[in-house]
């Protein structure tokens, strides 16, 4: 009978450890969240963006000939649920802004190429580097 209360206590004291570090962990994203959003609502960073975005607006048109394929090509295995299709696709994407690299996976170190796609609301897009949700 002691056994089973020492486990039961100490089963209890993980419980409560990890309840501590899910708090803590949680504490710090939400402290992370408030400091990027401070940062970003700055006009001269919203200028920055604004132009950015224009250039990779810009370069995503530009791009469109030679890459609309790509594009089709993802929505027709998306269509079809080819996975295989799909697993060969770039894994570049920034999901919360509506974009999905539609290129084959390597492509920025073989072919030199951008991440190219679509946003969500159909507009050809490019641009470099990767965002916090291609985690």
């Amino acid at each position: 009978m002691a056994r089973s209360g020492e486990e039961q206590q100490m089963r209890e004291t993980a419980r409560r450890r990890g309840a501590v570090r899910r708090h803590a962990r949680n504490s710090r994203f939400a402290e992370a969240e408030k400091i990027i959003s401070f940062v970003l609502a700055d006009p001269q960073v919203r200028q920055v963006r604004e132009r950015i975005e224009a250039a990779e607006t810009e370069l995503g048109a530009e791009l469109r000939a030679r890459l609309q394929p790509f594009q089709d090509r993802y929505e027709q295995a998306v269509r079809e649920g080819d996975t295989a299709a799909l697993t060969g696709v770039c894994p570049g994407k920034h999901g919360r802004w509506g974009r999905i690299c539609v290129l084959p996976d390597g492509h920025h170190a073989s072919i030199e190429e951008p991440h190219w796609g679509h946003t969500s609301d159909g507009h050809p897009i490019a641009w470099v580097g990767s965002a916090p949700d291609d985690w």
